[in-house]
């Protein structure tokens, strides 16, 4: 395979954000911090130590963020047995694959986290591979997660797309230089993410998979299937 689909999971294949947002709330709350639950879906997307500077800010005690972290883990977990996938995420997958993308998740989860989220797409017949928060040093907005991904599927960035929910997710493809494509799902204004960097932006998978061939993945694939393989795509 020669071109290669990047997804973000969280609120872009699997509904956690609004989990992620309580389990975060409680967490801050038991540590004695009260964050208010709009600035913490806002930040969803950090990775966990991230997020707390994010919200917490830069004069905060840091000996307490291993605490809170270790805490969002524990409540999210409580859940992670009923995440429900996003409507036709793992159809979405599955047709890109059968195009022949290589199909990878970039993702801040790992271990069972991660485990719970493939389990609720269900598609791990058109996942090539995953670049989990133990494979980068920094997560998005840094481009090293969507860079890792590229390495994984051996493909360069101009031969890549990048599928997100959050301005962070956006910000990364573009600073990796892939083109990146937002969907809504996860709760984030259209506007925001066209901001960050989005070229287009649907509502979720299912809205993308009905409009892919006229989308931005869809003419990726025409200009693409267009040049050589190993050559750069057309402008």
């Amino acid at each position: 395979m020669d071109r290669a689909a990047v997804f973000d999971v969280d609120g872009t294949l699997v509904d956690t954000n609004h989990l992620h947002v309580t389990s975060w709330w409680e967490a801050f709350r038991q540590a004695g911090h009260d964050v208010v639950m709009h600035d913490i879906h806002r930040a969803v997307g950090l990775s966990g130590h991230d997020l707390i500077a994010h919200l917490l800010g830069d004069g905060r005690d840091t000996s307490q963020d291993d605490t809170i972290n270790a805490a969002h883990k524990t409540l999210y977990a409580t859940y992670s047995d009923r995440l429900p996938a996003l409507p036709q995420a793992g159809r979405l997958l599955r047709t890109l694959a059968g195009q022949g993308w290589s199909v990878i998740l970039a993702t801040s989860a790992s271990g069972a986290e991660l485990d719970a989220l493939r389990r609720a797409i269900d598609a791990d017949d058109a996942i090539t591979a995953t670049a989990s928060a133990e494979d980068v040093g920094e997560g998005k907005p840094a481009p090293e997660p969507v860079q890792r991904a590229l390495e994984l599927a051996g493909v360069p960035a101009d031969r890549a797309l990048f599928v997100g929910d959050t301005v962070w997710d956006m910000e990364a493809a573009t600073r990796a230089g892939v083109l990146s494509v937002a969907l809504r799902c996860g709760g984030i204004p259209q506007r925001d993410l066209e901001d960050a960097g989005a070229a287009a932006v649907y509502q979720d998978p299912a809205d993308l998979l009905d409009q892919l061939d006229d989308s931005p993945v869809g003419l990726l694939k025409t200009r693409l299937d267009g040049a050589h393989p190993g050559t750069r795509a057309p402008s």
